[in-house]
């Protein structure tokens, strides 16, 4: 049987379930909690975390992926905490997202490279506790020179381990095309490779050619993050414009819901919550109620929340 790391050791991924691919328990910046300890509202942040959780798993989610990277301030104990309370499986991530450290702006993408292969490999920060994802990110005006370095670092662990990366895009301006050719440039499979936010565009041209370029594509900001990009039922016809298009089994869906973020002013992550009081419940209360009143099945549902992520994960074709 197949197995994937998680926060508590490997698991198999037959215990998978509902699974929401792009979350966050807690986002800070590189540093801060070892530095400036007293900065982070760590209690308040486990205990929202465990709250918001335990609430999940009554409604059925059993699996989160945690994509906060290393720049985002992971607190790998944290997120081992939560799950061991609440029961949730939770797959961390290593990788790098915008916040790329100074050091890494002009490495060579191999030594970067080694440095994501120890922490699925053997661990992170000496805990053990191993990745079972890779995270990169490029947005607002595509991928820069250092953001280069960090994808073709993530190609090449990724190719060393079989993990599978999930990206952060800006999809109004088609960065996942520029992703998939650097990924392409380095032999990634690109089974192994989602597309991360691509529900921040309409773009049925931009979103079908990913899908035949072998890779996933992840509508996995719900309901929206600002006011200029569709909101949810828009994100959700598109959604199902694409499964209508045959599409269905490769399409994955979550939120990037923070349950605690301190990279933003308190206002505007207090207009955020304001925005989804349902938090990582907004899919299952509110989108996936409406894609069945749009036509879909139960079993096409599954596919959206089970088995794709399943097999995402297990490098199923």
């Amino acid at each position: 049987m197949p197995t994937i790391s998680t926060v508590l050791g490997q698991m198999d991924t037959s215990k998978m379930g509902f699974t929401l691919m792009h979350e966050h328990l807690l986002i800070t910046s590189a540093g801060i909690k070892d530095v400036f300890p007293d900065f982070i509202p760590r209690q308040a942040a486990m205990q929202e975390a465990v709250r918001r959780l335990n609430e999940a798993k009554t409604e059925g989610i059993s699996t989160i992926v945690d994509l906060t990277t290393m720049d985002l301030g992971r607190d790998i104990r944290l997120i081992e905490y939560v799950s061991r309370v609440t029961g949730v499986n939770i797959i961390a991530a290593t990788g790098t997202w915008l916040e790329i450290p100074r050091a890494f702006r002009t490495a060579d993408p191999e030594d970067i490279s080694r440095l994501y292969i120890r922490e699925i490999k053997e661990g992170i920060e000496g805990t053990g506790i191993r990745a079972g994802v890779i995270k990169v990110a490029n947005d607002v005006g595509g991928v820069t020179e250092a953001g280069e370095i960090i994808l073709r670092a993530a190609a090449r662990a990724q190719k060393a381990t079989r993990v599978p990366i999930i990206t952060h895009t800006w999809a109004p301006e088609r960065v996942g095309d520029q992703q998939i050719r650097i990924f392409e440039s380095e032999g990634v499979e690109l089974n192994r490779v989602c597309i991360g936010h691509s529900n921040d565009t309409t773009d049925l041209d931009y979103l079908t050619g990913l899908l035949k370029k072998g890779a996933w594509v992840g509508f996995d900001r719900y309901p929206s993050h600002r006011p200029d990009v569709p909101d949810w039922r828009v994100r959700t016809q598109t959604l199902k414009a694409l499964m209508d298009a045959g599409w269905t089994h490769r399409l994955m869906v979550s939120h990037d819901d923070p349950m605690t973020m301190l990279i933003a002013p308190k206002a505007v992550f207090a207009e955020r919550i304001k925005r989804n009081p349902d938090h990582i419940c907004f899919i299952k209360r509110h989108v996936l109620p409406y894609l069945r009143e749009l036509g879909a099945t139960d079993d096409q549902i599954r596919l959206l929340v089970v088995t794709n992520p399943r097999s995402f994960f297990e490098g199923a074709t």
